[in-house]
């Protein structure tokens, strides 16, 4: 006896007209993560081709808080199309001719390479690493991976996927199932709730819906912090009385107390520092004019800057800033923020704060400034 087909056996809420308008949500949401996590990574280790602007200063906030909440979304539909095709994945054959099998591996790679990426990202997003592989390269990596398979997919699936979407959605529920519509429907709820359980940490009016942000603006001076002056091992160095920032620019070297830096001109900007986890929170933040800092020392000819801080053994225990960030108005060494003196676990005695820049990158507890060669 020839057992029943697949297809004649799966609920019209399964079928393709369900699964081809959550995949198109789905393959949006992809996009739209995929796109802006290649900025942060750019940005945090830039092409030589790579220029990433000063201005507006808001606009990393909103490309990294796109790419956070583009990714949460992305679970509920994830999750929703996948039950949409679950039956479909043991028709027979398994595999058949090359396209089939092409299309069959395409799903493989794309389905395991999409739920490691939106694993793995929302774990980075609570900070929490249960692997032992470096998180950042090995997303950048598998992200080309799921983008392929992606395309693959679509290459293979077009065709149905184009016929599905110009057809009308069942609205005749199935025992235990409901209808397509409700299906679609309920993706979409899904992927608005959970979008909005994360938009808090960088849209301020949503923080109070914003259930599950691990950062959504607490922490001292209303700036939240996610590496504690303690964890970083400066306690003790940050406070020492005989501090000195060492600045080289023009061939000259010059130290400053903290007490000088604060009686050279004062400058308040306010800029938001905005985190790859997604957080992001505007402060005011006061302090010396980089530009006018290198000034003192010495002639500043042009150049990318490093930063080096008094943290040792840390990934990001220095970074370099780029010329056009370098000079410009709203790049400051700051001494204040919100009308405090920074807090210790902020960047006390003082930090480096650039506008439209990775939080990461905002170099804390500076130790010196040197003009690249």
């Amino acid at each position: 006896m020839i057992p029943t087909p697949i297809e004649s056996r799966t609920s019209p809420a399964r079928g393709p007209r369900a699964a081809a308008r959550v995949g198109a949500a789905l393959g949006a949401a992809i996009a739209v993560c995929f796109v802006t996590g290649l900025l942060s990574h750019w940005i945090q280790h830039p092409p030589t081709w790579f220029a990433w602007p000063t201005h507006p200063v808001w606009l990393y906030r909103v490309t990294q808080g796109a790419h956070v909440i583009s990714g949460t979304m992305a679970i509920p539909l994830l999750i929703v199309k996948l039950w949409t095709v679950y039956p479909r994945l043991f028709t027979r054959p398994l595999l058949g001719d090359p396209l089939r099998a092409l299309e069959r591996a395409s799903i493989a790679i794309l389905v395991g390479a999409t739920i490691f990426q939106l694993t793995t990202g929302l774990l980075n997003t609570a900070k929490y690493y249960p692997w032992k592989f470096f998180f950042t390269t090995t997303h950048y990596a598998m992200a080309y991976v799921a983008i392929g398979a992606l395309a693959v997919h679509l290459a293979v699936k077009l065709p149905i996927v184009r016929t599905a979407l110009s057809q009308p959605l069942n609205d005749e529920p199935t025992p235990g199932v409901g209808s397509s519509r409700r299906v679609v429907l309920a993706a979409g709820l899904g992927a608005i709730v959970a979008g909005l359980a994360v938009a808090g940490q960088t849209v301020p009016f949503l923080r109070w819906v914003a259930v599950l942000a691990p950062r959504s603006g607490e922490g001292p001076q209303g700036v939240p912090v996610n590496r504690t002056a303690e964890e970083a091992g400066v306690v003790d160095s940050a406070r020492d009385e005989g501090y000195r920032l060492v600045v080289g620019c023009g061939g000259m070297r010059r130290e400053f107390s903290r007490a000088e830096l604060a009686g050279l001109r004062q400058y308040e900007v306010e800029l938001p520092i905005a985190c790859v986890e997604g957080w992001s929170a505007s402060a005011r933040w006061v302090g010396v004019r980089l530009r006018e800092l290198l000034g003192a020392v010495g002639e500043y000819r042009g150049g990318d800057v490093r930063f080096v801080s008094l943290e040792r053994g840390g990934i990001y225990g220095n970074s370099v800033l780029p010329q056009r960030h370098v000079v410009d108005d709203a790049t400051l060494i700051a001494l204040r923020v919100n009308g405090e003196e920074l807090d210790l676990d902020h960047g006390y005695p003082c930090r480096l704060i650039a506008p439209n820049r990775p939080g990461v990158l905002q170099t804390k507890w500076l130790a010196s400034i040197e003009v690249m060669s």
